[in-house]
């Protein structure tokens, strides 16, 4: 049921993005190379901000429900935002073998397989190996908060859009609303529906910038967006688990 909820409010909020472009492009004349960017500041998610925040909040538990999270979302929406990406950003040239070289060169994603594999095939790995590995993703979780901050851009954020508006209602607040209604279909609750929560809150990944410069998007408007998003979270995040933990304890 939680991977269950996770994939169909992925794809619930793609097909409610892609279905506003149309309208986007004929009432407010937004760019190709904007809606792009639209689409990847509302669906990729800042997985170790999530992450940072599960594990404070609730500890190792949750922080395994966190696992599934990575290995279900991170795939799905790094292909996802680059098909996106090439189908809406005419400057971007590239042929299939690209597509795939550009998906397969993402170290999250090999990641993801490798602990997948591992958790599979059931392999024990070397105690001494574990606690190399533990040494290492400590300091990357800080490292990795310190590149958002690196990459958050005031000026940008200065210069507000109706398209920055889209993104900033469509990930902080469109994406929880749907992660909370499938996640009522699915029957979650308790811990299952906080760390999903967090993981619909969250603003958009760094990484989507780079992309978008290389292929077409608007880097501006991403930089913008992202800045915007992560203030407002600070916010609207609390918000959220508070109202789910008022649901809970009404239920």
């Amino acid at each position: 049921a939680f991977t269950l909820t996770l994939i169909a409010m992925m794809a619930s909020v793609a097909l409610l993005i892609l279905a506003l472009w149309p309208l986007l492009k004929s009432r407010w004349a937004t760019k190709p190379s904007q809606f792009s960017t639209i689409y990847q500041t509302t669906t990729r998610w800042h997985g170790f901000i999530a992450l940072a925040i599960v594990i404070n909040l609730y500890g190792e538990h949750a922080a395994a429900l966190m696992a599934i999270a990575f290995a279900v979302m991170v795939p799905i929406l790094q292909t996802s935002n680059i098909f996106v990406l090439l189908a809406f950003s005419p400057s971007a040239k590239a042929n299939l073998p690209q597509i795939f070289k550009a998906i397969i060169r993402n170290p999250i994603i090999w990641g993801v397989l490798t602990g997948l594999i591992i958790n599979r095939l059931q392999i024990e790995v070397w105690s001494p190996v574990m606690s190399l590995l533990d040494l290492l993703g400590r300091p990357a979780l800080g490292a990795s908060l310190l590149a958002l901050g690196a990459g958050l851009s005031l000026r940008a954020a200065l210069k507000p859009s109706k398209e920055l508006l889209v993104g900033l209602v469509g990930k902080l607040f469109l994406t929880p609303a749907l992660m909370a209604a499938w996640a009522l279909v699915f029957g979650i609750g308790g811990l299952e529906l906080s760390v999903l929560l967090i993981c619909a809150s969250v603003p958009t990944a760094m990484n989507g910038y780079v992309l978008a410069k290389k292929m077409g998007g608007d880097a501006q408007l991403y930089a913008a967006t992202s800045t915007v998003q992560t203030v407002v979270s600070f916010a609207s995040i609390p918000f959220i688990l508070w109202l789910a933990e008022n649901y809970a304890n009404a239920a």
